[in-house]
């Protein structure tokens, strides 16, 4: 049979196998999931990793999008009787939109214009002839073309200069070669708006700038953007003028004559007031797309690094969200991050209720065995961070501070009203607090990805693309850790793959009516949980203490009968070779391998048995800021410990333990030349920093990670 076009297109783009493509599109054709694919179809993948799948899924998305511009374009030209075989062939062959779009230009049903109201006069064989450039006195031609709606030579003229003007902005060569002029030399020039110089002080940095648009970062380009949308900034993008005119004066003027000047004449109309305009649109456009695609990926990369973060695992938890005049909110948490009790203390100013407030923490602890407690990172944390440390425990208990980015857009969610309609929402965002500690990944679910703060101009770019990154990022993430069944919410359920809204409320409710799950096929019988769904989601779900030991595991239930096979021919039960490295090392993966079950599903098979639904988090350390509280109390040299908060383009942001995160530029990340930030540090890494500049004014501190050892 023969291998679709696309296809092809795709494996030679991204330098694979024309069957690792086709494998991949059958599968998700079929509704497999990405997840799915790179974890349990790797000998029809060729063990593609979840990016390459998703690039194949991306590029052969836009080749369909091109096919289907195509068969538009082909059905508008046809409907006008004026497709030839050499016209087909030039679409057929096509291979990207800007240059489908080129073709169908002059066909392109469009508005009068200066052109058409000039061909409706009867002047287009006048423009054919001067074009053709072999009249010496144009004029004397041009008297022939003369009626009622021309009155006068050089309105002929000027009616045909208009039609060859449009003529050469159709033209596909001309265009082509204009955009390889734009590509490698456009310049973005940025001015202030006139009387906006005080209103926009924040974009001072752009009131005069220029700048190759083919270095300039994606940062700096969504910066100016922002400042062109809010009315401060007035951008334009163009390469040189000459330059243009000469690429297009080398392509229509043919001699030296009169009919030669109207057309260089026509050729710098039709560069002014057509082409000049119509690319520097589409170089806006794609110089916007490349910078979300920039900002996407920094967004998405920390955003899988912020649910990834480490979790403290089953331990009841105190969690307080701190304040000062208001109090600090205080929830305990059974191992299962269930809410048991909260209260309100006031160890802070103006009440300064100290002493009671150590009494109650102390009483607190006692009553519900305490193991560690979690401290919001807003206002008041480091004072309740210290007066934390005051009180003396009678065992050994952790303290870490969590970050509330998005805590406050959770407890006022209709997510944390279901959950605890009867608590304000202090007493919610407390409850976050603590189960952030416990679980990142299960917490951050609930919240929309674009309010957790970890992103780069996130409100500025194709919200569309943004969401469907990050969504794709949740997913990747909660299969990757895997979601036990029976404690899971419905939040977490969601981005299970295979389930979806419908399906996770189906489960909760199946739970809810016949209590916790034994098995892993006692999922077939929620409601409208088929066969297909069971197959996407079964290996990502986990039963904890089930009947089969597997259950547990990410060994998909369709490998059961390998694992049992292997076991039998050991002469042992499965749960003895979930425990008993020696007997593992026995088997011969080679026995087992079928035309379904490759070596790459067994080793697989091997790890997960030494490990059993093992979590890929690392695990959680504890962290101590420096003695300092505010700005004024930082000075140059000092050199402190910090936690990386945010990653972009152009640096890490750094909290030192102050109200305002610090920025590490990129240039002082390492000693040696750093492109991309995040190849040096990770979202909530331990790093030691020196301070660099204070600027108490601006609110900015700057630091320094070179010469400073990290931590």
């Amino acid at each position: 049979m023969e291998t679709n076009k696309n296809i092809v297109l795709v494996a030679r783009k991204l330098g694979l196998h024309d069957w690792q493509v086709e494998n991949t599109v059958r599968l998700m054709d079929g509704g497999a999931t990405i997840p799915f694919i790179s974890r349990y179809r790797k000998e029809m993948t060729g063990s593609l990793d979840e990016v390459q799948l998703m690039n194949i899924k991306d590029e052969y998305e836009r080749l369909n999008d091109l096919d289907d511009r195509r068969e538009a374009i082909i059905k508008s030209i046809e409907e006008q009787e004026k497709m030839t075989p050499e016209l087909r062939k030039k679409i057929d062959a096509a291979v990207t939109m800007s240059e489908l779009e080129d073709i169908y230009l002059p066909y392109k049903p469009k508005r009068r214009t200066r052109s058409t109201i000039a061909k409706e006069k009867g002047l287009e064989p006048l423009a054919l002839l001067i074009m053709e450039q072999r009249l010496n006195d144009p004029s004397l031609k041009a008297e022939e073309f003369l009626n009622e709606n021309v009155e006068t030579v050089g309105e002929a003229l000027a009616g045909a200069s208009d039609i060859i003007a449009e003529w050469i902005n159709e033209n596909e060569n001309a265009r082509r070669q204009l955009r390889y002029v734009f590509d490698k030399e456009a310049v973005v020039y940025s001015k202030v708006v006139k009387g906006k110089e005080a209103e926009g002080i924040k974009y001072s940095d752009y009131y005069d700038w220029s700048e190759a648009l083919k270095k300039c970062p994606s940062h700096r380009l969504l910066a100016m953007r922002r400042g062109e949308e809010e009315g401060f900034l007035r951008l334009s993008l163009e390469p040189s003028e000459d330059h243009a005119l000469e690429v297009l004066n080398k392509l229509f003027i043919k001699g030296r004559n009169a009919s030669s000047e109207i057309v260089e004449s026509a050729v710098k109309d039709s560069w002014k007031r057509l082409l000049s305009s119509s690319l520097e649109t589409e170089f806006r456009n794609l110089s916007k797309e490349k910078a979300d695609a920039e900002a996407i990926h920094v967004f998405a990369d920390n955003l899988r690094q912020l649910l990834l973060g480490s979790p403290l695992g089953e331990k009841t938890v105190l969690a307080i969200d701190p304040g000062f005049r208001t109090g600090c909110k205080v929830v305990c948490l059974d191992k299962q991050g269930t809410f048991l009790h909260n209260e309100t203390i006031y160890p802070h100013p103006p009440q300064n209720e100290t002493a009671m407030s150590i009494k109650k923490i102390l009483t607190l602890v006692n009553a519900y065995k305490i193991e560690a407690i979690a401290i919001g990172n807003g206002t008041a944390s480091r004072e309740t961070e210290e007066f934390i440390k005051w009180v003396k425990f009678e065992n050994d208990i952790q303290v870490f501070i969590v970050s509330e980015a998005g805590a406050s857009i959770y407890s006022a969610s209709k997510t944390a009203r279901d959950e605890f309609p009867e608590y304000d929402v202090t007493v919610r965002g407390a409850i976050s607090i603590g189960r952030r500690l416990m679980d990142p990944l299960a917490e951050l679910v609930k919240i929309d990805p674009k309010s957790i703060g970890v992103g780069q101009y996130q409100h500025d770019v194709d919200q569309q693309k943004l969401q469907k990154s990050l969504d794709d990022v949740v997913m990747s993430c909660v299969n990757a850790v895997g979601v036990e069944v029976n404690t899971a919410s419905k939040h977490l359920l969601n981005y299970v793959s295979g389930l979806g809204p419908a399906l996770a409320q189906n489960i909760i409710d199946y739970r809810t009516q016949n209590g916790p799950f034994s098995k892993r096929k006692e999922l077939l019988k929620v409601k409208r949980m088929g066969d297909k769904a069971f197959e996407q989601s079964a290996g990502f779900l986990r039963i904890r203490n089930a009947v089969n030991p597997l259950d547990a595991s990410a060994v998909h239930p369709e490998s059961y009968h390998v694992v049992e096979k292997m076991a039998k021919d050991l002469g042992c039960e499965v749960k003895e070779l979930m425990i008993n490295d020696a007997k593992r090392k026995e088997i011969k993966l080679e026995r087992y391998v079928t035309p379904v079950t490759g070596l790459p599903t067994l080793k697989d098979i091997i790890e997960e048995l030494a490990k059993p639904g093992r979590d890929p988090r690392s695990k959680i350390k504890e962290f101590s800021f420096a003695d300092i509280r505010k700005m004024e109390d930082l000075s140059e040299g000092m050199v402190v410990p910090g936690i990386v908060t945010n990653i972009t383009k152009f640096g890490a942001f750094v909290d030192i333990g102050i109200k305002q995160d610090g920025l590490v530029h990129v240039s002082n990340l390492s000693k040696t030349y750093v492109t991309d930030p995040s190849t040096v540090v990770k979202l909530h890494q331990h790093v030691m920093v020196k301070v660099i500049g204070v600027d108490i004014e601006r609110k900015r501190v700057q630091l320094s990670m070179k010469d400073v050892e990290k931590s």
